[in-house]
């Protein structure tokens, strides 16, 4: 928004240099993004006479004008032709330096001397567009600067407004600002009318067949005017502000809009069919011209102006070139109206056209501003258009806007503000931008009414913002903020994440991050049956592109994705681990979904990197099985069994198993990837993949792990082969011997896997060792005869074993 100093010393008499006015405004919350003198630097551009004007003798289009600047009389050649001898002109004397940084010097022309430039107002920058050089009034004291002598001086202030606050796209309401900070009254306008004998009502009608996209529409005729120039005046206060003037009319609708706030649209009256204004929506595919003499294809959601044939307005936007104002207009139907901000918005969005008149209605007009506007324009398109006003106004406002009550608490207020504010001060702020106050029964409340020009005030917090800008930022004291911080998750959520963190890397793993949002192409790659919850992932409505449409359902893609990344760069030894949430879809809701965190990790190429020993083993299924036996371990984990059964169809089915435990069930999957699925991510090396749900690991870890101290008694050691089926699994052997064993027993390990010579068909012969040792004493030979026998029978008994 751009206002000018002068522009609001006509509502304030306050007494802020232009400097210290945008400084309190800033401080204010009206951000002053910069300030610019209008004239500044131009005491050289004088008020001067044309004494004489001549043809040049060696060019017919130029002129050799004989200039006095008060003092001298000094020659200069000029373009233009709308001068001649006697006219007062604006002189750029020698060494002016005009705006664009343009510097005037002497020169010659076509052989005649030039002392300097005869100017126009778009070389002083009074306005955009210019015919010829700036003719000055002959009242005018030569030699006097020409923006001192026109009263021209003046500070352009542009402000970044947020679009919460539409009551200061005005100037009126960035002075209703400068009223509260200074403490004097705002002074607004007071248009006098002198209506004629004739009524409107006789003359147009008004019918809103939507009220909800416009509550209220409210017209003035004005009959008889003439279309011309705008005055100097009016004409420098739109240029100020950076709207071009246009005709006497259209200039009025613009500083209205400018000065209130309030968009005002003027009709040609008699291009309006049956004399009569209907508001309501567009019919289907309706091509429209708009003043831009742009054709726009219409929608049944835009509202739109119309007579009683036809629309001639798009509302809220601009006007159509059916109805607009022209240079034999002589009678006006003059609307003010409020159109709802978000009808505004989508038909300004579906058009491509923004305007000043759609940036407040999208922000939020004032609704009671109407009539003022109204009467505001009326009044000055009768002065200076020589019309007369119509008596009476239509005023459509069936059912009149509510304006919302809020309280207010002091102890609220005080707390937040962490300030000393009584309520008399708090009433008195709020009352100086317009808000109505009364004080209750409750010496801590004070209810508080926002006018329509505020839309933004909604909540009591929204007050208290008022309170604390008004009240100055700059004498709230400096405290640091106190709260906590919680995070929401259980000791052992918070645990478990950190410590797979931490194992992985300490065995040489780096982590990868990948994008929750995947394409169901990429999921898809995994061979999942079509009954799986994870080949119907979750949607996104608005997706960035087809790569990134649906919320991941595993992190298996997007791990291999990284593998086969890091395999085109040649990087062929890989450990690569996530955790992560997958999002899998809530089966009675649809779009909706449950998060689950995640472990995947993959390892690929050598066991060892490369080195002096010139070690090439590659990785296999044991160093993926022994990483997670770490983890397990590290979290406690006991009896966990690995069974070659229902595994994932992107594992290789004859080299993977599942990981378990008896009480929580499933916990995962390892494996080696299947042969196809690497083929689908262009990886032509194995990989071993490890998958496990950590929900499901933090349920299961072993929540009371204690210390247990060394012993510092010998062991005794016992090796045993036994003969078994083959159908018998080393797990069973484990299990069974875990829940034979006492306390005595330090360590089970399963060393020796042997079939072939001297083992009967359909056998197969498994060596076993156990350590045992007890904390208190040293065992006695018998001792651990008696255990381990207790100990093998058991597994005997079990599985029909036999000891070799």
């Amino acid at each position: 928004m751009i206002v000018t100093y002068n522009w609001l010393k006509d509502f304030v008499d306050f007494e802020y240099s232009p400097q210290e006015l945008c400084d309190r405004l800033t401080m204010a919350g009206l951000e002053v993004d910069s300030l610019e003198e209008i004239g500044g630097g131009l005491d050289s551009v004088v008020v001067a006479k044309l004494e004489s004007v001549a043809t040049h003798p060696d060019a017919d289009r130029l002129t050799v004008c004989q200039v006095n600047n008060g003092q001298d009389i000094i020659q200069v050649v000029c373009g233009a032709t709308n001068h001649k001898s006697g006219d007062y002109v604006a002189f750029a004397q020698v060494g002016s330096i005009l705006p664009g940084d343009f510097k005037i010097k002497k020169s010659k022309i076509r052989g005649q001397e030039s002392q300097g430039m005869l100017c126009s107002e778009k070389e002083l920058g009074l306005a955009a567009e210019s015919a010829g050089i700036m003719i000055l009034s002959q009242d005018l004291t030569l030699g006097v600067p020409v923006f001192e002598a026109l009263k021209l001086r003046d500070f352009r202030i542009e402000i970044g407004l947020t679009p919460n606050r539409p009551d200061c796209l005005s100037v009126v309401g960035v002075a209703r600002e400068v009223a509260a900070l200074c403490g004097k009254p705002l002074k607004l306008p007071a248009p006098v009318i002198c209506e004629g004998a004739v009524d409107i009502k006789s003359q147009a009608s008004v019918l809103v067949e939507n009220s909800d996209g416009c509550p209220r529409y409210a017209a003035r005729m004005i009959k008889g005017i003439s279309i011309a120039p705008s005055p100097d005046w009016l004409v420098r206060r739109l240029e100020a502000v950076g709207v071009r003037s246009i005709n006497n009319i259209v200039d009025v609708t613009n500083y209205v809009m400018m000065e209130l706030g309030h968009p005002l649209h003027a009709f040609d009256y008699r291009y309006l069919a049956d004399q009569r204004i209907v508001v309501r929506n567009a019919s289907e595919n309706y091509k429209f011209k708009t003043l831009d003499d742009q054709e726009r294809t219409l929608t049944s959601e835009d509202l739109m102006i119309c007579d009683g044939q036809k629309p001639v307005a798009l509302a809220g936007i601009m006007g159509g070139q059916n109805s607009e104002v022209q240079d034999d207009t002589s009678d006006i139907l003059l609307e003010a109206a409020y159109f709802k901000p978000t009808m505004v918005r989508r038909s300004s969005k579906r058009h491509g056209l923004h305007t000043e008149s759609s940036h407040r209605f999208e922000r939020g007009a004032d609704i009671d501003m109407i009539p003022v506007a109204l009467d505001r324009a009326a009044a000055l398109m009768a002065d200076l258009g020589k019309g007369e006003v119509l008596a009476g106004i239509i005023d459509n406002y069936p059912e009149p806007l509510k304006t919302p009550v809020l309280s207010l608490s002091l102890q609220k207020t005080i707390a937040l503000l962490d300030a000393q504010v009584s309520p008399d001060q708090v009433a008195g702020l709020l009352t100086s931008i317009g808000l109505a106050v009364e004080k209750t029964d409750n010496p801590d409340l004070l209810r508080v009414t926002a006018p329509s020009f505020r839309p933004d005030l909604e909540r009591e917090v929204d007050l208290i913002e008022e309170v604390a800008r008004l009240f100055g930022y700059d004498n709230i004291p400096v405290t640091m903020p106190i709260g906590t911080v919680d995070s929401g998750l259980t000791p052992a959520q918070q645990r478990v994440p950190s410590l797979i963190q931490d194992i992985f890397t300490g065995k040489g793993f780096s982590e990868t991050i990948s994008y929750s949002f995947v394409s169901q192409e990429l999921l898809g790659r995994l061979g999942l049956p079509a009954d799986d919850a994870r080949t119907r992932p979750v949607k996104l409505l608005n997706p960035l592109s087809e790569d990134q449409a649906v919320m991941r359902t595993s992190l298996v893609p997007s791990m291999l994705e990284s593998v086969a990344r890091n395999l085109s760069y040649r990087n062929q030894d890989l450990r690569l681990f996530e955790v992560r949430p997958v999002f899998l879809p809530v089966q009675e809701e649809e779009g909706r979904c449950h998060e689950q965190l995640t472990l995947v990790a993959a390892i690929s190429g050598r066991r060892e990197p490369e080195g002096w020993a010139q070690n090439n083993q590659p990785v296999d299924f044991f160093d993926a099985k022994g990483i997670v036996e770490d983890l397990l371990d590290c979290l406690g984990l006991k009896h966990v069994s690995y069974a070659n059964l229902a595994t994932p169809p992107y594992l290789h089915p004859g080299k993977s198993c599942s990981i378990e435990t008896k009480e929580h069930g499933l916990l995962g999957f390892l494996g080696e990837v299947h042969p196809e699925i690497l083929h689908k991510f262009d990886i032509e090396q194995a990989v071993y993949l490890v998958e496990i749900n950590v929900e499901n690991l933090i349920e299961a870890g072993d929540k009371t792990k204690k210390f247990t101290p060394l012993s510092k008694y010998p062991n005794v050691i016992r090796d045993t082969a036994l003969l078994l089926d083959d159908s018998v699994t080393a797990a069973q052997v484990i299990e069974i011997a875990n829940r034979s064993m006492k306390k005595e027993v330090e360590d089970l390990t399963l060393f020796d896997l042997y079939t072939g010579k001297g083992i009967p068909a359909g056998k197969k012969s498994l060596a076993i060792r156990v350590r045992y040792r007890d904390l208190e004493k040293t065992l006695t030979e018998d001792e651990v005869v008696k255990m381990h026998d207790k100990l093998i029978r058991s597994l005997c008994h079990q599985l029909g074993a036999e000891i070799r």
